[in-house]
């Protein structure tokens, strides 16, 4: 990969965008990991507005952490670049106090996970409307279009997805290049959404390079009968999440009522 040139033609990209859609800028969750920071950079090397939220939600304190300190990193670097703390803790509190009790919490426990990031796309919207702003989105190829790891209206509602045609890899060399902090470069990939310490690869059972090699694979035509052992046991994973997230991936359905019953 070409990388200085693929940043050079996001930015350009993220710059004629929010031009032609005549906003001033960008706002954009920072959660400590990869993604965000590259997005977050890749904005503020437009020179237009970048509002950085962190918004913990029972969060792990080295991911606050993370994100303090690439946040600090892009202030100094970019004179355009601000911050908005929003501690959505008590509201998410106060939403799951408010909804009814549950035999099992363990039942709920991915709604609430997936309620935590919707609470952040709400928060970032709430800013983008403020400021004149676009919310920038932070997910990347494999997981918006192969295994679909991320939420519906949560991190998935955006205005534009500047490395959504990158895979992890190419994140992390464009995080490379760009000088992202060492302790983002190093920590292991997570969505932030269940107050511990559990990775991607803890939640799918496979890292990102072995996605990566999944989505190819299938892109390629190939059949689970084409495999054996871990790459077998990868592309079923690979297969079964991209089979379970297809609603994600293609446009909301719409029932066309024939023209003679109007």
């Amino acid at each position: 990969m070409q990388t200085e040139k693929v940043i050079a033609h996001i930015v350009d990209w993220l710059k004629a965008y929010a031009t032609n859609a005549k906003c001033k800028g960008f706002v954009i969750g920072v959660s400590g990991g990869i993604d965000s920071a590259v997005t977050s950079t890749l904005c503020a090397k437009t020179g237009l507005d970048l509002l950085c939220l962190e918004m913990p939600i029972h969060q792990g304190q080295s991911q606050v952490t993370r994100a303090d300190r690439h946040i600090d990193w892009l202030m100094e670097n970019f004179p355009n670049v601000s911050r908005q703390p929003v501690d959505l803790t008590p509201v998410f509190d106060s939403l799951v106090a408010a909804f009814p009790k549950v035999q099992n919490e363990e039942e709920r426990l991915m709604s609430l996970a997936n309620t935590r990031a919707r609470l952040r796309m709400t928060t970032l919207y709430y800013f983008a409307a403020l400021n004149g702003y676009l919310v920038a989105g932070t997910g990347n190829k494999v997981e918006d279009f192969g295994v679909g790891f991320y939420t519906k209206y949560g991190d998935g509602g955006v205005d534009l997805s500047p490395i959504a045609d990158l895979v992890k890899t190419e994140v992390y060399e464009v995080g490379r290049v760009l000088g992202v902090n060492q302790d983002i470069m190093e920590a292991a990939p997570t969505d932030g959404l269940w107050g511990d310490s559990r990775t991607d690869e803890d939640q799918i059972g496979a890292s990102y390079p072995e996605l990566e090699w999944a989505m190819k694979m299938d892109g390629a035509g190939k059949t689970m009968d084409d495999f054996s052992d871990r790459e077998k046991e990868v592309f079923a994973i690979y297969k079964r999440y991209n089979t379970a997230n297809k609603h994600k991936m293609v446009p909301i359905p719409i029932c066309e009522v024939p023209a003679h019953l109007k």
